[in-house]
C-alpha cells in the first residue's frame, strides 16, 4: 500500500485518499468505509447520529401509510410543524434583520441545488455531506484536491454563508435523509443498487485512481447529480458515466417529493470511490 495520504488498493478494493475524507463525521459508518470501492460492492444502512430516536413519531406515522404520495406529505407536514417553517417568528427570524432568511429551508436548498450545484445552496448541501459523512467536497465552482486551496476556502465561506441565520438548516437534511432511506426500500423493494448515469463534459472532472478499458475507479465529488434516465444523462455531456450506486448513498430523489423536484428521475448521490463504466452515447 501507498502511503496514508495516497490512494491505497488493498484486497477490498480501493480506499478513499486521506486529502478527501474527514477524521470524524456524524453517522454509524465511518468515512474510510463509506468513501471506499468495498462499501459500493457491499455497503450497510447509514444512520445519521441520533435523528431516527428524535423524530420516532415521524417513522411511526409513515409506517401505517401505504400510499407514496401520503407519506410524502406526512414528511412535509412533520417537517413544517417540528421547525416551525411557517412561523419563522417564532425561532426568532424577522423581517428586519440585516439577510431575511426566513424562506431558506430544505426546499429552497433543493430547487438551488438543481438549478446550480456551485452556488450557494450547493455549497451547503456539501458542508452538511462533509458535517455528517466525513467526504469533502471535490469540487465546488473548481476543482478542490487540497484543503488549501483557494476554492475550498470559498466554498467553506459559500457554507457559512449559506447557513448563516437560518432555522437548523442542517437538521432538517438529516431529517430529510433518514426519509429518503426510509422510502427507498418501500420504492425498491428488495433492491440494494440503482443503476444510474450521470454526463460529463470533460473526463479530467473526477479524480481518476485506475483505468480498465471503458471501466474506472474514481472519486466523486461529495455531492452529485445523477439520474435513471440513460438519455437525460446525455443531455449533460459528451460522455456517460454509468455506475451502481448503493441505496445508502443516495442523499434524495426527485420522485420522493412530488411536486418540488421537476426532474422525474433525478438522484443526489453521495460521493466517495466509485467504479463507473464510461461511455459515449
Amino acid at each position: 500500500m501507498t502511503s496514508a495520504d495516497e490512494s491505497a488498493h488493498d484486497a477490498w478494493g480501493w480506499v478513499l485518499p486521506r486529502r478527501a475524507r474527514a477524521s470524524l463525521n456524524r453517522c454509524s459508518v465511518p468515512a474510510l468505509i463509506l468513501g471506499s470501492a468495498a462499501f459500493q460492492h457491499s455497503p450497510l444502512p447509514l444512520e445519521l447520529d441520533g435523528v431516527i430516536r428524535s423524530h420516532r413519531d415521524l417513522f411511526d406515522r409513515l409506517g401505517v401509510l401505504e400510499d407514496a404520495a401520503a407519506r410524502a406529505q406526512q414528511f412535509a407536514d412533520y417537517v413544517d410543524v417540528h421547525f416551525l417553517l411557517r412561523r419563522p417568528e417564532d425561532v426568532g427570524l424577522t423581517k428586519t434583520a440585516r439577510r431575511d432568511r426566513s424562506k431558506a429551508d430544505y426546499r429552497k436548498l433543493i430547487r438551488g441545488w438543481m438549478f446550480d450545484p456551485d452556488a450557494i445552496e450547493g455549497a451547503v448541501l456539501k458542508g452538511w455531506v462533509e458535517s455528517r459523512f466525513g467526504l469533502l467536497p471535490r469540487h465546488h465552482a473548481g476543482p478542490i484536491r487540497e484543503r488549501s486551496d483557494a476554492t475550498y476556502a470559498a466554498y467553506l465561506e459559500a457554507w457559512a454563508n449559506g447557513l448563516y441565520n437560518t432555522n437548523a438548516l442542517e437538521a432538517q437534511l438529516d431529517v430529510l435523509y433518514s426519509f429518503c432511506q426510509y422510502e427507498l426500500p418501500r420504492r425498491f423493494d428488495g433492491r440494494t443498487h440503482l443503476l444510474l448515469y450521470r454526463g460529463v463534459n470533460r473526463l479530467d472532472e473526477h479524480e481518476v485512481l485506475a483505468e480498465h478499458g471503458p471501466a474506472r475507479t474514481i472519486i466523486l465529488n461529495n455531492l452529485s447529480s445523477f439520474t435513471m434516465d440513460r438519455e437525460r444523462a446525455d443531455e449533460f455531456g459528451d460522455y456517460i458515466l454509468a455506475t451502481e450506486v448503493p441505496l445508502p448513498k443516495i442523499a434524495f430523489f426527485s420522485n420522493m417529493l412530488p411536486g418540488l423536484l421537476q426532474g422525474e428521475h433525478e438522484f443526489a448521490v453521495i460521493g466517495g470511490v466509485y467504479e463507473v463504466r464510461l461511455t459515449t452515447y
